[in-house]
């Protein structure tokens, strides 16, 4: 059963300052390096055993002296950055120097990459201590976070729930003050799923303002983004101004000069903002008992910011958007990966849901390929024209409230059978598929048997309005409070 929310107990100490609040006091010196790096690790001590977000934790030694490192640098007046002596832990999805780099996946357990990714490269050089990675589901697909290297990470609101995928390791340990902020990446809702059943905030990034790689390949691979999640939106954007900006390896990436919207201040007036609710998209998607009503609440919040908010339904096949997505999808993990499959060795260890995406991949033609672009950017043109009536859209960030941990993945929602084990996360497509900036936000909680247990709400922006969508979910954050709710593992008595 969920734990009740009657329970709930903020944290204390050091542990209980916003990213924000404690990079200032690193910076000030009111609190040294040493000190947080002590203060996270007793924390992870005590919470990380009941839900395994944070593995392949590094040698405490090695912190200790890296800790010291920094407050000697500090002492010269010498600051990194905004994340100078903040612990982090990289997604064990992509490559971090020195760390092990599984993905989740026996194939790669134990290897140590020699390089960063773009995006690791930037928090190291702005002063984060890697303490370990967090937990991902093995090779980031499904929801749900599992993998047979370093098992599964549990709901930060239950353990006995699904913390969500394929970010789940990370959302987890923010929810649970494990760690101040902490960086995810989102193809199919892997920031947005997992910020939903934690209740923290997760942004799903427009295309090309994180680095996100190096790649193999740097054209086709657009449906990968990487991104924050944080307790609220200064942290969200204190962890952004790190991670965006062009990078020449990656370059359909941005330059810094197209991100100066990003110094602007979070506080604005919304009066008059128009927002179109998309709901349960006329009835395609289905949803679990009580999620949409949980959502429709928290709309409420917004209309007291000023907002008008309409019930609106896209002129599109959603079935067609589908169709062209999981070809689309198919195409990208095949490519990726489909040396693994032909080598009968690897294959042996893949799990079934990547032998199904290769597979799939592998028998599309490519004119079925270019229909499914086709169809992608004919469901761009649609939102576009969407947003001429309206400044934000938004739909639920899941389709169910967190499930059973012990589940693969949901084999039916509402009464509806899935047929695949990603068509319970058909709702974070729609922004997936026309590149749009999505922000997944708290939207409160369930009752009856998903009693405690948070929901989520996606606020989709138009194109490369990230900035925008910092702003409307600083003024909802304000105004709704659901993210100040704290887990009841954090009053749990050792």
């Amino acid at each position: 059963m969920p734990m009740t929310r009657k329970t709930h107990a903020a944290p204390s100490g050091i542990v209980a300052h916003t990213a924000t609040s404690l990079s200032r006091a690193i910076h000030a010196r009111e609190v040294s390096c040493v000190e947080v790096l002590q203060a996270y690790l007793a924390q992870i001590d005590r919470l990380n055993p009941v839900v395994n977000a944070l593995v392949a934790l590094v040698e405490r030694d090695a912190l200790q002296r890296l800790a010291l490192e920094r407050d000697a640098q500090l002492a010269r007046g010498q600051s990194l950055g905004p994340l100078h002596g903040m612990v982090q832990a990289p997604k064990d999805i992509m490559p971090a120097a020195g760390m092990v780099t599984s993905c989740g996946s026996p194939i790669f357990a134990g290897q140590v990459s020699p390089a960063d990714a773009v995006v690791y490269e930037r928090m190291r050089a702005s002063g984060a201590l890697f303490i370990g990675r967090s937990n991902s589901p093995e090779f980031g697909l499904g929801g749900h976070t599992y993998n047979p290297v370093y098992g599964t990470t549990r709901n930060a609101f239950d353990p006995g729930r699904s913390a969500g995928g394929s970010s789940g390791g990370a959302a987890v340990a923010v929810a649970l003050h494990m760690l101040p902020v902490a960086d995810g990446s989102d193809m199919m809702g892997s920031l947005r799923t997992p910020a939903a059943f934690n209740n923290v905030y997760g942004l799903r990034t427009s295309f090309g303002l994180v680095p996100h790689g190096p790649t193999q390949e740097v054209f086709f691979q657009q449906f990968s983004v990487t991104g924050p999640m944080a307790r609220n939106i200064p942290d969200l954007a204190l962890l952004l101004s790190v991670q965006a900006g062009f990078d020449a390896r990656l370059p359909l990436t941005r330059r810094h000069e197209d991100l100066a919207a990003f110094g602007q201040p979070l506080e604005r007036d919304f009066n008059g903002t128009r927002i179109g609710w998309l709901g349960d998209l006329g009835g395609h998607l289905p949803t679990a008992p009580g999620l949409l009503a949980t959502c429709e609440q928290a709309l409420a919040h917004l209309r007291t910011l000023g907002c008008t908010v309409d019930s609106v339904l896209p002129a599109f096949d959603m079935e067609q958007l589908w169709r062209a997505w999981i070809d689309l999808r198919s195409f990208s993990l095949a490519g990726a990966h489909a040396a693994l499959y032909r080598d009968s060795a690897t294959r042996a260890l893949l799990k079934p849901e990547m032998v199904w995406e290769i597979e799939r991949g592998m028998r599309l033609a490519a004119l079925q390929v270019y229909d499914a672009a086709c169809v992608r950017s004919a469901w761009y043109q649609a939102l576009r024209g969407l947003f001429e009536t309206f400044d934000f859209l938004l739909l639920p960030a899941a389709q169910s409230f967190p499930f059973d941990a012990a589940l693969d993945w949901p084999h039916a929602i509402g009464g509806r059978a899935m047929d695949s084990y990603h068509r319970w996360m058909q709702v974070v497509v729609p922004a997936t598929m026309a590149g749009l900036p999505a922000l997944s936000v708290p939207a409160g909680f369930g009752s009856g048997a998903d009693a405690g247990l948070p929901a989520g709400l996606q606020i989709i922006g138009p194109a490369q309005t990230d900035a925008a969508l910092l702003q409307i979910g600083h003024a909802y954050d304000q105004a709704s409070g659901h993210a100040r709710v704290p887990s009841p593992l954090l009053a749990r008595s050792d």
